[in-house]
């Protein structure tokens, strides 16, 4: 019985690598129209596309790759010892092959304990990262939204909106503004 590692990649769930960059998150930046009082944000194009985003989906990558190379190490050990059985079955005393397939069953549950412990480890990663990265994109959103006197922002992949005019996107000045308050931190403010 081959047991396949089954590690949820979380793709920090902010967005990235989810496909939902708006398309009109992508035309070419349009001017605020004069006196809009409204605006809108691609939160996930934020984490996609800025410097910090990248940095914390960075984080939850290497700790997937690292529970995932965990479990592989621990495949390949289930695998050597089914193989062991399936070989020396035969000529195996029944004391031996009976310790051999407790070996085996203890294995696999290992397996599946140790997959289950690495999804909840990533999963409360990104969560963590996510709580960490809209707390510092908040305030950000609120400085561009007081300089542009707009009275509210949506976040565009939350708020049903089908379509506005391109210049009400204003994704691309918080990915500045989130990208020159990061560096010019040194990343201590780093989520």
């Amino acid at each position: 019985m081959k047991v396949l590692c089954v590690v949820a990649m979380s793709v920090f769930a902010l967005g990235l690598g989810t496909g939902q960059v708006w398309a009109a998150g992508q035309e070419a930046q349009v001017a605020l129209p004069e006196g809009a009082p409204v605006a809108w944000v691609n939160i996930p194009q934020v984490a996609a596309e800025s410097a910090s985003g990248q940095e914390l989906a960075g984080q939850v990558q290497a700790l997937n790759e690292e529970k995932i190379a965990q479990i592989n190490a621990m495949n390949t050990e289930l695998q050597a010892s089914q193989q062991k059985l399936e070989q020396g079955g035969t000529v195996m005393s029944e004391f031996a092959a009976a310790q051999l397939q407790r070996e085996i069953g203890r294995l696999q549950i290992e397996i599946q304990r140790a997959t289950e412990d690495a999804q909840v480890e990533v999963q409360t990663l990104t969560e963590e990262l996510q709580i960490d990265f809209q707390d510092s994109l908040m305030p950000i959103i609120g400085e561009i939204a007081a300089e542009k006197q707009l009275h509210i922002v949506f976040s565009v992949t939350d708020s049903g909106v089908v379509w506005t005019l391109p210049g009400l996107n204003i994704t691309a000045d918080v990915i500045a503004r989130f990208d020159a308050v990061h560096s010019a931190s040194g990343g201590d403010d780093q989520p």
